[in-house]
This record gives structure tokens, C-alpha cells and sequence, in this order.
């Protein structure tokens, strides 16, 4: 983007992903993505799913999209609440259901990475819960890049922490050491509450 200036690399299986000759198409099927504010497409809960699938080709009939659209549902606890009622529009849902729709939108075509930004933000403390207990679940099968300013959830869904002050990376570990014993004083001090 005009403008725009990116320095440092993102290495993914020890490729830099912003190297001129990865395809982009290629490279975005790579990774699912869930945004801080759900954000389910205008359309039914069943198309919101079988979307991404669609668009990459993986999805040859009817009866596939079926069955990927039950499979996803049901990794994301919602099978059962709207299985009767597929044809309605994801936005009809209520917050935490909006926010699980789109990650079962963003695992429909198994990417390799799930990045989400903020997810629990927009929602109440039972919806919280229930994604963090998700985002646990998922971990088994995804590698989960989640950015919070949330360091009690961090501590509850993280197995590995980066901290990032000003837009400089200061400490990584596993978050068991980072949140008992930080070895930077930006980590200490915004782990502790001082800034933040």
C-alpha cells in the first residue's frame, strides 16, 4: 500500500512470507483470520461457512458443503443451537454466536494458521469463556496467533507470549516464564498493571 513502510521479517515454516515470489493467493490460504468485532458475511449462516472452501475449490458437491458446514459447527459448539435454522442470516445471531460463526468460517477451508485479533473483545463474559474454551480446543489442530491487550486472558489461553511495545518486539517466551518471571521491564511493568 502507498505509504506504507514494513520492516523485520514473518517467517512461516522459516520462509519469509513477504518475499516477492510467494503467490498471495497461496499464501492467504495459509491462514484464517477472526476479527475483533464479529464479523459474519450478509449472507446464511451455511454460506458464511462454506465460503471459503468455495473459493478456494475444495468443495465439489452439495453434500460436501453439508458436511463441512455440520463438521465446523459442531468444532465450534454451535451444531446443535442453529442446526435447524441454516438458512438465516449469520447476523441474525447474537455476539458470541456471530464471533464462533466466523471462526467456523475461518477453519472451513483449514488453514494452517488462525489469527485472531481481539476476539473476545465485543462479547460478554459467558461468550468469552466459551471462546477461550474453543481457542483451547482448536489449538490441537491450528497454530492460533491471537492479539490481546488481555494479559489474564493471555495467561489463560497462551502457550507462548510475545510482548510488543511501540512497535518493537521485547520479549518472547513461554507464557508460563513470562508472566512469572518477565526478563524486560516494559513486560514487567505492563503484566503488573503500571502502564496499559
Amino acid at each position: 500500500m502507498p505509504g506504507t513502510r514494513l520492516t523485520g521479517t514473518i517467517l512461516l515454516d522459516g520462509a519469509d512470507i513477504r518475499t516477492p515470489h510467494i503467490d498471495p493467493p497461496l499464501l492467504r490460504k495459509r491462514f484464517g483470520w477472526v476479527a475483533q468485532k464479529p464479523d459474519p458475511f450478509p449472507w446464511s449462516i451455511y454460506s458464511n461457512i462454506v465460503y471459503g472452501a468455495r473459493l478456494h475449490g475444495t468443495l465439489a458437491t452439495r453434500s460436501e458443503g453439508d458436511e463441512l458446514v455440520e463438521h465446523c459447527l459442531r468444532r465450534v459448539g454451535m451444531w446443535d443451537e442453529v442446526k435447524d435454522r441454516l438458512d438465516e442470516p449469520g447476523t441474525s445471531l447474537s455476539g458470541g454466536q456471530q464471533q464462533r460463526l466466523c471462526i467456523a468460517r475461518a477453519i472451513g477451508y483449514q488453514p494452517e494458521v488462525l489469527l485472531m485479533d481481539e476476539p473476545a473483545s465485543a462479547l460478554d463474559p459467558h461468550a468469552t469463556a466459551l471462546l477461550e474454551k474453543l481457542i483451547d480446543e482448536l489449538s490441537r489442530n491450528f497454530t492460533i496467533v491471537i492479539i490481546t491487550h488481555n494479559t489474564q486472558q493471555a495467561a489463560r489461553v497462551a502457550q507462548r507470549v510475545a510482548m510488543f511495545h511501540l512497535g518493537r518486539l521485547v520479549e518472547v517466551g513461554d507464557a508460563d516464564a513470562i508472566f512469572v518471571n518477565p526478563r524486560h521491564g516494559a513486560t514487567r511493568a505492563y503484566i503488573t498493571g503500571r502502564f496499559g
